[in-house]
């Protein structure tokens, strides 16, 4: 049986990485660009640090930033709008995965307009072809929405995100600059760096993994760990760079072999009450990796985490202390970059728990994860994080 992965063609990293994209531009031809970003970004003048880029290059470009942080299909389809006044033939997402999203939604829509509903685009797509293309520039360190093969959407009608699936989506070059990284507020640098870690760790036990994928995220999981509160709470260069490459390496990962119910149960969160993905991550990881850490198999890929984040006494730990070790360190991980949120704290209610399950139950991320699921089983994990 073959095992297919699927990556981007080129990427960059490093401080001022950013400066490589007008020669990139130029080379593949491109004359007019479309610049995604969100509000707080562009009135902060985070995307000028890029198209101050461009325009000493006097590259054309126009921009759109009107995107939410949990960006809808409205989003979409004015981004679209914008895309085909300008008559652009290359997008430039600068921001964290909200407007790397958004461009891959937009550019998605841009050349096959029989999707021009953007429901339609829900789950595995079947889109008949590739997009139009997209360099992304993260600003935050989580998300990977630079080098996956996914984007998530909101449809507010229905309160649900949209999990859209399609290689013809991914970026055709990523720049990840630690200079755009660097500005981010506190609070989002240490949610997206739990994003990232929510990433490895459900990618890491999730049921398609593979040896590959084992590589990335076990990688990704160690840089995470030792980097974040340092990239946090010191602002640390190195850290940050650090960072951004962890949660590179782990959406290699991810997007070859999927998720599990940590995402199942944010994305309502953020459908729901808004919350930012990152943190809804954050607060559901505990508790979920305790429910699944009952499946012996997965168990052990606790311990191999353990072992490789500095406790390797972990070998010899009995199951049950193998998960409570692993959990704690978690917990310890987020309590160090100041999340202590609960899932009460999202605004959720009691009442509303068996509206959560009932989408839970729905989500595309939901067949990757090790245990199997009830209605009931996220009943109890959502009052379990209240």
């Amino acid at each position: 049986m073959s095992t297919k992965f699927v990556l981007n063609e080129t990427s960059y990293f490093g401080k001022g990485a950013r400066e490589e994209l007008p020669a990139e531009i130029r080379d593949r031809g491109y004359k007019k660009i479309l610049v995604v970003s969100d509000k707080s970004l562009f009135e902060a003048k985070v995307t000028d640090k890029v198209t101050e880029v461009l325009d000493k290059a006097k590259i054309e470009y126009t921009v759109y930033s009107e995107v939410k942080p949990n960006p809808t299909i409205k989003n979409v389809l004015d981004g679209v709008k914008v895309c085909k006044e300008f008559g652009a033939d290359a997008i430039v997402a600068v921001g964290g995965g909200s407007s790397i999203d958004t461009a891959k939604g937009i550019s998605i829509v841009m050349t096959n307009p029989d999707r021009s509903d953007v429901v339609s685009l829900n789950g595995a797509s079947n889109t008949k072809h590739r997009g139009l293309p997209v360099i992304a520039l993260p600003t935050t360190a989580g998300t990977a929405a630079e080098v996956t093969i996914n984007y998530v959407i909101t449809d507010e009608k229905r309160e649900v995100k949209m999990v859209c699936v399609d290689p013809h989506d991914i970026p055709v070059l990523a720049i990840v600059d630690s200079d755009l990284m660097a500005s981010m507020p506190k609070s989002i640098a240490a949610s997206t760096g739990m994003d990232a870690l929510t990433h490895a760790v459900e990618g890491y036990i999730t049921k398609a993994h593979n040896t590959m994928s084992d590589m990335f995220h076990m990688k990704a999981i160690e840089l995470i760990f030792k980097y974040l509160p340092a990239a946090v709470n010191e602002k640390n260069e190195y850290a940050i760079e650090m960072m951004g490459l962890a949660q590179y390496i782990a959406g290699m990962g991810f997007s070859n072999v999927g998720l599990g119910i940590v995402h199942s149960m944010a994305h309502q969160l953020g459908a729901v009450y808004d919350t930012p993905h990152g943190l809804a991550n954050a607060i559901l990881l505990p508790t979920v990796m305790r429910f699944n850490g009952e499946d012996p198999a997965t168990a052990q890929r606790f311990r191999e985490i353990l072992i490789h984040i500095g406790r390797p006494d972990a070998e010899h730990l009995n199951d049950q202390d193998v998960i409570n070790t692993f959990v704690w360190k978690i917990t310890e991980l987020s309590k160090a970059v100041g999340i202590t949120q609960t899932v009460k704290d999202t605004g959720c209610k009691e009442e509303d728990l068996s509206m959560l399950a009932d989408k839970a139950m729905e989500d595309p991320c939901k067949p990757g994860n090790p245990r199997e699921v009830t209605k009931e089983d996220f009943i109890n994990l959502y009052r379990a994080a209240m």
